[in-house]
């Protein structure tokens, strides 16, 4: 099967708070291999408890990406100024590789973009390269702007400006 026909498989849309304990459990198996990296308290806000994530329905949408109606991926978003501010962005381990992460973050944009912001912004720590390299392919650039750290773990922030057309 080649990418293309994978990629027909995913569906993305907003995420609804029934999903709230799915959304959970990609996220800590999402984390969990770098848990060790992490402090306690870090990993943590990374994996929050599905209560947690139900509070993120007043902060900003939340999407899930399905695969054949299975949750593989999701991501957050809140407003920040003229930004919007990507979070718990996180794909399965047994679905990477298919372009999961690239038409989460091209949901995002379409909304950022469709609510006027002028930038997509992220956090995330030095030791998750795969991901890394996926925001800069998706044109984000290192900014040495905060926060720099997650209760104790390394952080950098990452900045996408994005240019509309007239």
């Amino acid at each position: 099967m080649s990418r293309s026909e994978r990629q027909c498989n995913i569906e993305t849309r907003l995420a609804s708070v029934d999903e709230a304990a799915s959304i959970a459990s990609v996220l800590h198996q999402a984390f969990v291999q770098y848990e060790s990296l992490y402090t306690a308290a870090a990993f943590a806000i990374t994996t929050p408890t599905p209560g947690e994530i139900e509070q993120r329905w007043n902060e900003g949408p939340v999407w899930s990406a399905l695969q054949n109606g299975r949750l593989v991926g999701t991501v957050a978003a809140v407003a920040k100024d003229d930004a919007l501010s990507i979070r718990s962005m996180a794909v399965l381990p047994s679905a990477r590789g298919q372009g999961i992460g690239k038409i989460l973050l091209a949901e995002v944009e379409r909304f950022a973009r469709a609510g006027g912001f002028r930038r997509l912004l992220l956090s995330t720590t030095p030791f998750l390269d795969d991901a890394i390299h996926l925001y800069e392919r998706f044109g984000f650039e290192r900014t040495p702007d905060g926060p720099h750290d997650l209760a104790g773990t390394p952080l950098f922030t990452m900045e996408k400006k994005l240019k509309f057309h007239h």
